[in-house]
This record gives C-alpha cells, structure tokens and sequence, in this order.
C-alpha cells in the first residue's frame, strides 16, 4: 500500500514507517512544518520516499494519513489534487488530548463520515467529541530501544519539548519543588533554559536509562512517547495520575498519583534504594513490551488501513 503522510511527528511516524507500506513523505527545499521530508535525527528505512508537491500530485496514493487541520481542510487536496475521504481513502490521527471546556471538545473532523479518526489513548477517544466521524483507538507502539537500564546516576530523568512555552500543561511549574527532592535531569527540545539538554535519540535513550528514575509530570496530554520509552528501557516510573498514565503504568512498576506528597516521597525512595527502583523498572519493561510492542501497533494499523481502502 502507498501511503502519504506529513513528518509531523517524529517518534509517533518513525514507528509507523516499519510496517510493510511504501511512504511518501511531502518535502519542500526549506523543510518547513508542512514539508520536513525524511528524519534527521530517526532512523527511518528505504520504504520512506520523499516527495515534492509536483510529484505527490501525479503518485499513486492508497490511503493519507493526515494528522493536522490544515491538512484535512486543504493542505492535502493542494498537494495530490485529490479530495481527502472522497477521492482518496483517509485517516485522521488524533495525537492530542483536546483543549477546552469538555461541551467544546468537537474535533476538527466531526462532520465528516468519510474520515475515519484515529485517537492514539482511549482517554482521548473519550473526551474528543467526534460527531459522525468513524472513530478507532490505536494505542502507541514504539521501536524497542532494548533494555539499557542502570540507574547508576542518583537522579530522575524528565523528558518535555518546550517546557517554557508548554508550562503548566507538561507541568514546569512542579520541577522545582521535585528538584528540591531529589536531581532532576531535563531533557528535550528548548529545554536549556530550565538547565536541560536536547539530544538525538539514540544518544537521549542511554542519558535517561544511566538515571534512577523516570518523572513524568505532565498534567494534560496524550499519552507521552517518552514514557512508553522510558518503560521499554526499564525505568521505574513516577508520574501525575492524569489522562491515559493510570492505565498504563502498573502499580508494580513506579508510583502514579495526584497527590505531590505522594509523588515526592516516592523520588526520594527510589532514588536512594536502587534495588527497588530496578525491580520496578523490570516490571515497567515488561507492561510497556506486552502493550506497547511495535508488532501490535503496526498489526492495529492494516487492520484499520485494509478497512477504510476497502
């Protein structure tokens, strides 16, 4: 199958491409948000194939794959020439929790029934309002970093793109009463403002496993890719009990709650006990290979894929 889709989203799209398709990819000489091309920084193979808007317009296309408004409302159609939903088969991959007041939270897709809307949490699927939209529920799935766990630095690990634009949204304002617990390691994009670090990916994976901990404290968001990885590398976990966390973090496998008390007694335990912190992480790997493996994610995906081309 010949799918296009937008590089919007490089960890989320990096785990799409391992499947079995061919995909093209919109670039554009300056590598802007509507034509970034291929990934930089991920390792994405042959099957991806970049692609101009001359050629997106004349390509064989089976199905796109949009994820943004502007892609569903004309983005697409200027590219390929083609009506999303109508003359060519669509999905829209909902990465995000929604904003607003709950009777507001009508998605960008709820009028059309040619659209299937794919949310990435079941917790998003419910508070998205989607109309007639067709809906599905395709939960993370990422590439296994493998388990490189060791704990050996005495400190917990946060991960956050943004963290002074986004704010109380990925919960910044709680990083300096969980710095004064125990170290706190920031990284991510823009994050060096807060003393962080932004690193390529196979380099940010072996950071965060050298530290004790993972933080995740993050108030209104879809379910994080970083924390499914942070899982997959056998960290135990410590993280706000808001949006999809409490469903995918075992109680076996760190410490998931709203109160802070709770949340800072919890860093300074695991921190200074690494035996408990690994058994924990053990456990956290072994939840995050059983629901978030790569070959689930990209099964769930033909089946939606042979669905709405049918």
């Amino acid at each position: 199958m010949r799918i296009l889709l937008w590089h919007v989203h490089g960890s989320w799209t990096t785990a799409l491409v391992q499947g079995g398709h061919h995909y093209l990819v919109p670039v554009l000489p300056d590598r802007g948000p509507d034509g970034r091309g291929r990934a930089q920084t991920w390792d994405w193979p042959a099957s991806v194939e970049e692609v101009t808007p001359a050629a997106a317009r004349s390509a064989d296309i089976d199905c796109v794959v949009l994820q943004r408004p502007s892609e569903l409302e004309h983005l697409a159609e200027r590219w390929t020439g083609r009506r999303p939903g109508r003359d060519v088969a669509a999905v829209y991959v909902e990465h995000n929790a929604p904003d607003g007041p709950v009777a507001a939270m009508r998605h960008p897709a709820a009028e059309r029934g040619d659209v299937t809307v794919a949310h990435v949490t079941h917790f998003n699927a419910r508070f998205w309002d989607c109309g007639r939209a067709p809906t599905a529920v395709i939960e993370h799935g990422v590439v296994d970093p493998g388990h490189l766990y060791s704990g050996e630095i005495a400190a917990a690990a946060m991960v956050v793109n943004e963290p002074v634009r986004r704010g109380r949204v990925v919960g910044t304002d709680l990083l300096a009463g969980f710095r004064r617990q125990v170290p706190v390691d920031l990284f991510g994009m823009a994050s060096e403002e807060l003393g962080g670090h932004d690193l390529p990916q196979w380099r940010l994976h072996r950071e965060m496993a050298r530290r004790r901990v993972y933080l995740h404290p993050f108030r209104w968001t879809s379910l994080g890719l970083s924390l499914i990885e942070a899982m997959h590398l056998g960290m135990p976990v410590v993280a706000l009990a808001t949006t999809e966390v409490p469903e995918a973090v075992p109680a076996d496998a760190g410490v998931v709650s709203n109160r802070l008390d709770v949340l800072h007694a919890a860093l300074r335990r695991l921190v200074a006990d690494p035996d408990e912190a690994r058994a924990r992480g053990e456990r956290a790997r072994r939840a995050a290979l059983g629901r978030f493996s790569l070959a689930r994610f990209l099964a769930d995906w033909d089946a939606l894929l042979k669905e709405v081309t049918a």
